[in-house]
């Protein structure tokens, strides 16, 4: 996303701004992650870079660049 994979970021709302910004939110990510909700714990599947938890509204986000792993995935939080 223009820093290469060496950005790093601080918390899941500066990945969830960063994708925002740069247009990646609601493109599908090269295969869906299965990983329980940050926020909530329930079980879920991200299928684009920003995801909303259906059960409680969290929003999680990845990088392109991490999106290969559910443990990259950063929550912004509910509503968010």
């Amino acid at each position: 996303m223009h820093d290469g994979c060496a950005g790093s970021f601080g918390s899941g709302r500066d990945v969830v701004n960063k994708l925002r910004a740069m247009g990646f939110s609601q493109h599908p990510m090269p295969a869906a992650l299965q990983l329980r909700c940050h926020h909530c714990r329930e079980p879920m599947v991200m299928q684009t870079f920003e995801h909303r938890c259906e059960h409680c509204g969290a929003v999680h986000g990845v990088t392109p660049c991490h999106a290969h792993g559910a443990e990259f995935v950063q929550c912004a939080g509910p509503g968010y």
